[in-house]
């Protein structure tokens, strides 16, 4: 073990790039929940990868962005503490749009920890041509004056394509350090975050316009049934928050068969999460504009650090 490497990553970039759906692969479990909505990610989920010889602590962050509300300046605010003290940097650019000036602003960003080794990591390369890759990775190294990335790795999380020679590259960039946590652990979320977040993934699916960002969920009570039988049991009643009344009505559903359709979901989730059978009780709650209020934020789980 005098050889073993370990350190933290950051996981970075613009909304919607990839960077949970990356997590997951290199772990090589569901640690954070994904969507096609912008600003799914809004805690700093860390998963745990585990290399022949070293073990990362990859710190999937929320999607930089410009705020709109006070969540959106919290969110940023996560990324920032993110950057401190990592040992590498990893930023998603996804292979199928250009650079932007939002990702200058991150480069900028990056520049400012001359101590972590920063890799550009190009997501979704199954969705173009080799072509059209070979000119985006063109136009990724020369994105930035005075910056150079120690690597450039073209990647698909989707089909696991050179997820491996990423994986590789991650402990290569780790000093010699302690392992960290146990063999076996693939992240730190508590139990409780994480059915929150599983809950929150299957009440974005489907949904619409601005519901997404207005979907908040914390958990009100969860607690074991006594055994009766070899299999465990658990009651969860969890809330689902959003921000106007009209929304209420399309989580619902008619007759409130879209409720049903989010439970189900979810609890399929947990009960693998948990090795167990769950009862999951939802109920919806109008917490108006949650997004701009810091006393229901920090209620929420969004308290400014």
């Amino acid at each position: 073990m005098n050889n073993f490497r370990s350190g933290f990553v950051a996981i970075v970039g613009r909304p919607n790039t990839g960077k949970s759906t990356l997590v997951n692969a290199l772990v090589g479990d569901k640690v954070a929940i994904t969507s096609p909505h912008p600003n799914t990610t809004r805690h700093a989920i860390r998963g745990i990868l585990n290399g022949p010889n070293f073990q990362a602590v990859l710190v999937d962050t929320p999607g930089i962005h410009k705020p709109k509300t006070l969540l959106g300046h919290r969110l940023n605010s996560v990324v920032g503490e993110s950057l401190d003290s990592v040992d590498a940097i990893l930023m998603c650019l996804p292979a199928d749009e250009p650079s932007s000036a939002g990702d200058a602003y991150i480069v900028a960003e990056i520049a400012k920890h001359p101590g972590a080794k920063k890799l550009a990591v190009v997501t979704k390369t199954d969705l173009v041509s080799k072509s059209a890759l070979a000119a985006r990775l063109a136009g990724i190294v020369g994105m930035a004056e005075n910056f150079t990335w120690h690597e450039i790795v073209p990647v698909s999380a989707v089909i696991n394509d050179q997820v491996d020679l990423l994986s590789g590259l991650i402990g290569d960039a780790l000093a010699v350090g302690p392992q960290f946590y146990p063999d076996g652990v693939v992240s730190d979320q508590g139990q409780e975050q994480w059915i929150c977040e599983l809950i929150r993934e299957a009440a974005l699916r489907d949904a619409r316009q601005e519901v997404p960002h207005s979907i908040a969920v914390t958990i009100d009570e969860m607690s074991q049934r006594e055994k009766s039988g070899n299999e465990p049991f658990f009651d969860i009643h969890a809330t689902i928050h959003i921000e106007r009344d009209s929304q209420r009505g399309i989580l619902l559903g008619h007759q409130g068969e879209r409720l049903k359709d989010i439970g189900a979901r979810a609890r399929a989730d947990i009960e693998r999460i948990l090795q167990a059978r769950v009862f999951l009780g939802l109920h919806v709650k109008v917490s108006k504009d949650w997004q701009r209020n810091t006393k229901l934020l920090e209620k929420l789980g969004f308290g400014d650090s």
